[in-house]
């Protein structure tokens, strides 16, 4: 059984192999040779860094391949060969984070002719599967989940005492880190337009973006502050934990749901503890549930109340899980481009324009309001009166409609060297 899985995990790499090639000399050079159709931005959002992956892969096949025992392959040994390979396989990380926008910029261009059958003949003349390329396009990022299906499977079949055991299941936990990896690196981006979005509705914003050092936020609460040394009274915030820094905002004493900037702490130079409950010894200051942030670079030291003792739990844990998220962040060398920032900020500018109400209505109550549930649609369509669903008459063809032709190889060249037509196998004007 062992022989059985370490052959199909051969030759599904075999497949990919072939896979990739198709889609990287059947479409990506066929494009870059059209550069009336495709500037070379426009093919690096379709096809991301495929190349890059079909180059990896065809490194890591050939490695398997070495190892395979002809004479003997349950003995083969390839756990070896994936953790030999496994920091590599995060090259699948930026493709999987910019597969949506591949999506929608092929969904943008299927709708062109021009380009619908273009694809088409790219197809046809590597020999593909009657699939769009979008089909195509999302085979890496079910390739990339695949392997620790594959792995369990051949860990399954590998007896404690075969040399290769520990090689497998070291390398199975690898492939589902990575995995994970992945996972959580795109989380992350889809993320950053939250963040964006947040960011345009605080009112007088001073100073560099949040999304310049921070890309995710950890914890959020109302909390009062008291600097040693500093005024009297204590400050009433809403604070925002985010990697790398803490921003206090100040609730409007009207509206509550809008809210001031006031400030930010960066993390990576404050050192955090819980305080008992009472007085300080070393500032003075009444606590109770509170946290003390001191920086490191100055004497300034801040006391945190929170509301409840729970607060101060989950402000505590949020504050070490910041640090240790910077810290993988450096390890991983996750990092998100100034061009996925810039994006991110601009949609949040679009969703901002588009969610402006006219001026004159009281908001309010849409503010505290939820969105409908699909329970409350329901009941409302319950309501309306039924009618009889005729199906309408089939619309005839207007008389200058033309099915056009199977595509013939020959024809297939003409549209991806000449942009000739389908429907007449003419050039077009």
């Amino acid at each position: 059984m062992r022989t059985n899985v370490i052959g199909e995990i051969l030759s599904t790499e075999r497949d990919y192999i072939k896979h990739l090639r198709d889609i990287c000399e059947g479409y990506i050079r066929q494009c870059r040779k059209r550069v009336d159709m495709f500037s070379e931005e426009q093919l690096c959002v379709i096809f991301g860094n495929i190349e890059q992956i079909f180059a990896f892969q065809r490194r890591f096949q050939h490695a398997l391949e070495c190892q395979l025992d002809a004479a003997a392959p349950h003995a083969t040994h390839i756990g070896a060969c994936f953790l030999l390979h496994q920091d590599e396989f995060r090259v699948y990380s930026e493709y999987c984070n910019n597969h949506p926008r591949a999506c929608a910029e092929l969904a943008r261009l299927s709708k062109l002719g021009r380009y619908r059958q273009f694809f088409e003949a790219c197809r046809l003349l590597r020999s593909m599967i009657d699939i769009t390329l979008g089909g195509f396009l999302l085979t890496p990022v079910q390739k990339i989940c695949k392997y620790p299906l594959q792995l369990a499977e051949l860990l399954k079949y590998t007896p404690p005492e075969h040399g290769d055991h520990r090689h497998v299941s070291l390398a199975l936990d690898a492939m589902r880190n990575v995995a994970r990896l992945i996972n959580e690196r795109k989380r992350r981006l889809e993320n950053i337009e939250r963040i964006a979005r947040w960011q345009s509705a605080i009112q007088d914003w001073e100073g560099e973006d949040v999304l310049a050092r921070s890309s995710e936020l950890l914890h959020s609460g109302e909390v009062s502050l008291q600097v040693h040394g500093g005024p009297g009274r204590p400050q009433h915030r809403v604070a925002f934990l985010f990697d790398h820094q803490l921003v206090l905002c100040k609730k409007d004493l009207l509206r509550r749901d809008v809210l001031y900037y006031k400030g930010r702490v960066e993390t990576g130079a404050l050192s955090v503890e819980c305080v008992e409950d009472g007085r300080d010894a070393e500032t003075g200051v009444a606590t109770r549930n509170a946290l003390k942030l001191r920086c490191v670079a100055t004497p300034t030291v801040t006391i945190m109340c929170t509301r409840r003792h729970g607060d101060q739990q989950r402000w505590d844990s949020a504050f070490r899980e910041e640090r240790r998220r910077v810290r993988e962040d450096q390890e991983t060398g996750f990092v998100i481009t100034e061009a996925q920032k810039q994006e991110a900020v601009q949609n949040a500018c679009r969703s901002h324009r588009s969610n402006r109400k006219p001026r004159g209505l009281h908001l309010e109550s849409s503010m505290r309001g939820s969105a409908p549930s699909l329970s409350s649609l329901h009941d409302v369509t319950s309501c309306l009166p039924l009618r009889r669903y005729r199906p309408a008459p089939p619309a005839s063809p207007p008389p200058c409609f033309r099915v056009p032709p199977p595509m013939s190889p020959k024809l297939a060249v003409g549209i991806i060297r000449r942009g000739v037509s389908w429907v007449t196998g003419q050039p077009k004007e």
